[in-house]
């Protein structure tokens, strides 16, 4: 089934009863060639560059849930390629390229509004750093343009340029960035894949990982063991859990990061827009109307889908002081996802030191802007054996060795600081 303009108008016609289900429901077979474990963006990403690009089928993504249902669900949106070390730079850049063709790739509607991105600086050392940063990023081919207060006033007139506890002394705007439908993209990757052989098991919780003299043999499930030559675990939060598994310790700790979003309003916010004043503040419109924003992480380790109270004020807090304008909206909802923090800020896509065996890991902030990307040098790795030259740098034996840590927060190996 494919999309047109043509299709919708017909089902719009006919009482849209011709639509059929994006993916099938199938058991699970005894065997597969590939199992991946994650059904979320980054799984599911995989699992249709591995169909796509390597011409691999008799592959099965186990979903513990629903697809939809966990961090690809749970995030806010942002899509970027603003990062400044080597090693993640040019994967952020090869993931944004993607997500500017995906909409034609899967002849799926994602959403993807590349509405521009905002950080601003609120001291004289934020606008050093942001300059740098800026280089670095134009260095890797992507678009940085440092705005002054004036340009700013006349862009995006709606901010709070007169408060003196933080003040505004400018920003760098990302043209290219901005938002997707989250949900959508999952939907969209679930039904491609789907479309050239794999198989989407969902409500397949992983129980267990088999293993044999240091090969892994496949997997315990609770609708049963299915076997595998590969397995890949794609997890997000519970990576430290599933890792577990197969007797692994993972150099991750898992937070709860908290998004919130108001009633629909008429349009006001054109970009998305961050700011690094109590810590960290960022914020959109959706196509809904309604402002989605969140801030800082939980400080606590939690595998709870859910956040606290002090936090909660904290990031309004940082909206009133940014946009008071926005002080009578009604918050709608709050919900939490689940983060896999690594020590240095960056992400883990290599082999394990069991054969067959393939880890995911450690998205920090970086996880839905970087989904495109993930499954395609995730894919590489599964199908070659060899990393993608997009993600030389993401290795495992990083944190063990001490050489070729990425600390893209700045801040050193402190959790607490991320």
């Amino acid at each position: 089934m494919t999309f047109s303009a043509l299709r919708i108008l017909k089902e719009g016609l006919t009482g849209n009863k011709g639509w059929r289900p994006h993916w099938r429901d199938p058991d699970p077979k005894g065997e597969y060639d590939i199992v991946i474990i994650g059904g979320g963006g980054h799984g599911l990403s995989t699992a249709y560059y591995l169909a796509k690009e390597h011409g691999l089928k008799n592959i099965a993504v186990l979903e513990k849930g629903y697809i939809g249902g966990g961090n690809v669900g749970r995030n806010t949106t942002i899509v970027r390629a603003n990062y400044m070390m080597p090693g993640n730079s040019e994967f952020y850049s090869h993931s944004l390229k993607l997500w500017e063709g995906l909409e034609q790739d899967l002849n799926y509607n994602a959403m993807l509004s590349q509405r521009g991105q905002l950080a601003l600086f609120n001291s004289d050392a934020a606008r050093d750093a942001g300059v740098r940063r800026a280089n670095a990023v134009i260095n890797q081919g992507d678009d940085a343009e440092i705005l002054t207060v004036d340009q700013l006033r006349r862009e995006v007139p709606y901010l709070d340029y007169d408060q003196t506890r933080f003040p505004i002394y400018g920003g760098i705007m990302y043209r290219r960035a901005g938002t997707a439908r989250h949900d959508a993209v999952a939907w969209g990757y679930a039904r491609g894949a789907d479309r050239r052989g794999v198989e989407i098991i969902q409500n397949c919780e992983v129980t267990g990982i088999d293993i044999i003299d240091g090969v892994v043999q496949g997997v315990q499930t609770t609708r049963g063991a299915i076997s595998a030559k590969k397995v890949a675990i794609v997890v997000a939060g519970r990576s430290s859990q599933v890792a577990a598994m197969a007797g692994m310790r993972l150099p991750i700790e898992s937070h709860v990061l908290q998004a919130f979003v108001t009633e629909g309003l008429k349009p006001v916010i054109n970009h998305v827009v961050s700011y690094g004043m109590l810590g960290h503040f960022y914020i959109s419109q959706s196509d809904k109307g309604g402002l989605v924003f969140g801030g800082n992480l939980d400080m606590y380790s939690s595998y709870a889908a859910r956040g606290n109270l002090p936090m909660a004020e904290h990031v309004a807090e940082a909206a009133m002081t940014l946009m008071p304008i926005i002080g009578k909206a009604r918050l709608l909802r709050s919900w939490g996802g689940i983060m896999d923090m690594t020590s240095d800020g960056s992400p883990i896509i290599d082999k394990t030191h069991v054969d067959g065996l393939y880890l995911n890991a450690g998205w920090c902030y970086g996880g839905f802007k970087a989904v495109p990307a993930s499954g395609n040098c995730f894919a590489h790795l599964i199908a070659q054996d060899r990393p993608h030259p997009a993600a030389t740098k993401f290795r495992l034996d990083r944190f063990r060795t001490g050489t070729g840590l990425m600390d893209e927060e700045g801040t050193g190996s402190h959790h607490n600081l991320h």
